[in-house]
């Protein structure tokens, strides 16, 4: 098994805290007396062209996106009940942030969810709202290419499973 899975110009792949980007190309540049591979990916949701050391995707949580099993599993995932999630909102984001950067689309969904039912007992801070729509936005974009879907049917798709109790 190689240290880094290679990923190709042209694919989608989901850089966990910055969104769904597209590889544009990969290019070398010097650093030091090496030459370094890097990946340019262009994430459309910021407008922002992000290069990153081929070595050091995986250890960032750069992935392909995911299958459409996978995203249907996640919308699933929305409908379940889940447990409790602490009260104290520096816990409970710490305990978010640190799903957001592990990146699967099974820990976003969960984000979405815990965050989305405690924002109906409780207005989230502002740092938690912010890390919800993250996360939200991030869902959205993934399981929309996934499924080949527009973003509006995948948000309808994911309120009304949120909306199942």
């Amino acid at each position: 098994m190689s240290k880094s899975k290679s990923f190709q110009v042209d694919q989608k792949v989901v850089y966990p805290s910055q969104g769904v980007g597209l590889i544009k190309s990969i290019i070398q540049k010097k650093f030091k007396d090496a030459k370094i591979p890097y990946y340019v990916i262009y994430v459309e949701v910021t407008d922002m062209t992000i290069m990153v050391p081929v070595d050091k995707a995986m250890e960032l949580g750069i992935r392909p996106t995911v299958s459409r099993d996978e995203a249907m599993k996640a919308l699933e995932l929305l409908g379940e009940d889940y447990d409790p999630i602490p009260s104290d909102w520096k816990m409970r984001y710490q305990m978010n942030l640190d799903l957001l950067k592990k990146g699967s689309v099974r820990d976003i969904a969960s984000i979405v969810r815990s965050l989305y039912h405690r924002s109906k007992v409780k207005e989230l801070p502002i740092q938690e709202r912010k890390l919800y729509d993250s996360a939200l936005k991030l869902l959205e974009d993934e399981v929309s290419i996934s499924l080949r879907k527009s973003k509006e049917e995948v948000e309808n798709m994911i309120f009304s499973r949120l909306e199942l109790e």
